[in-house]
């Protein structure tokens, strides 16, 4: 009997241990969800709400600013007229040399515009009217362009009035190419100028890598030019 009880007593103090040990397995469990479920629900909404609240920040950061928009709007006209004198070359030139730089003025502007166009209407503002190059747009103010080399009252440095427009389409052969050659240095400055403005306070990148090709390019056709000025044409 003795022997009995105390495998009974025994038997009793195991099922009450393995009892007790499975009651806390169970409430572990249940603290460990628990507490995955408060770690899930405190750092997704921060994993999520981030992305969108830097989102704007970047956009921004991006994004173009006052200066871009100037130099779009005012690189427009001035490249159309840079254009149009250069077609005029096309057939009122006599040196090779003279119509090869024009060629190559045409071919490089011509893409320009189309380029600063998109930007304009991608940003939402408008682009210059077709006759705000060329003969229009220029009395009074290409003036003092001429004179002095400065900004006018349009903010395009450089621009040919109408009547030194008019005075080049009637020219022709040598005339055509002193005429050209001189007003087309004075256009470049005033390109040149715009660009390197642009580089300082813009914030489109495309708009200020093309405001570096601008200085490169139109900075070496000035040397051109003027050799080819003191050459004779």
């Amino acid at each position: 009997m003795t022997a009995r009880r105390l495998f009974r007593a025994r038997k009793a103090a195991v099922t009450t241990a393995a009892a007790v040990t499975a009651a806390l397995v169970v409430a572990a469990c249940g603290t460990d969800g628990a507490d995955t479920s408060h770690a899930e629900h405190g750092s997704a909404p921060s994993a999520s709400a981030s992305p969108s609240a830097s989102a704007p920040g970047a956009v921004e950061k991006g994004g173009h600013n006052a200066a871009d928009v100037a130099f779009a709007q005012g690189m427009i006209p001035h490249h159309r007229q840079a254009v149009a004198m250069s077609v005029m070359a096309r057939e009122r030139a006599s040196a090779p040399e003279v119509k090869e730089l024009a060629a190559a003025i045409e071919k490089a502007q011509g893409p320009e515009i189309r380029t600063l166009s998109g930007w304009l209407t991608s940003w939402g503002e408008p682009v210059p009217a077709e006759d705000a190059a060329g003969h229009s747009g220029h009395d009074g103010h290409g003036e003092a362009t001429a004179s002095a080399g400065t900004t006018g009252a349009s903010g395009m440095a450089g621009m040919m009035t109408e009547q030194e427009m008019d005075d080049l389409e009637k020219s022709s052969g040598k005339a055509f190419d002193t005429a050209f050659l001189k007003l087309m240095i004075k256009h470049h400055e005033g390109a040149v100028a715009m660009a390197r403005t642009e580089r300082q306070q813009g914030a489109h990148q495309p708009a200020k890598a093309m405001a570096d090709d601008i200085i490169a390019s139109q900075s070496a056709e000035i040397t051109r030019m003027n050799g080819l000025l003191g050459s004779g044409g």
